[in-house]
């Protein structure tokens, strides 16, 4: 009995390596051709955003926030979850901390400060 790893080409699309990694390139690169786009300038007219967006997220120096994500689904007609598994994210679940839903403290100005 051997364990030999599947070949690429036999894997499921989920557990690739290249999936794993978050590379927002890859996600660019393929909306770019899915659209039959020219370059990062016309994809930023197609998803109506600005020029450096797209530089910022191919750089690394931006996220791919969820509203864009939305505008790339709405465009590209391509899945939330596809487009996710593009750059990388195979997070299950988002998780919002405990912290965000705290009110903050409420602070009396005219207190006497102790």
């Amino acid at each position: 009995m051997t364990n030999k790893q599947p070949s690429p080409e036999t894997q499921p699309a989920e557990d690739r390596l290249e999936d794993r990694i978050y590379d927002p390139n890859r996600l660019l690169d393929t909306l770019i051709q899915h659209l039959n786009l020219k370059n990062d300038a016309a994809l930023s007219r197609a998803l109506e955003v600005a020029p450096p967006v797209i530089s910022k997220i191919r750089h690394h120096r931006l996220p791919v926030g969820a509203s864009l994500l939305i505008r790339m689904h709405e465009v590209s007609e391509l899945s939330i979850k596809e487009l996710r598994r593009l750059m990388g994210d195979r997070r299950a679940k988002f998780r919002i901390s405990d912290k965000q839903f705290k009110p903050k403290p409420v602070v009396d100005k005219d207190a006497p400060k102790s």
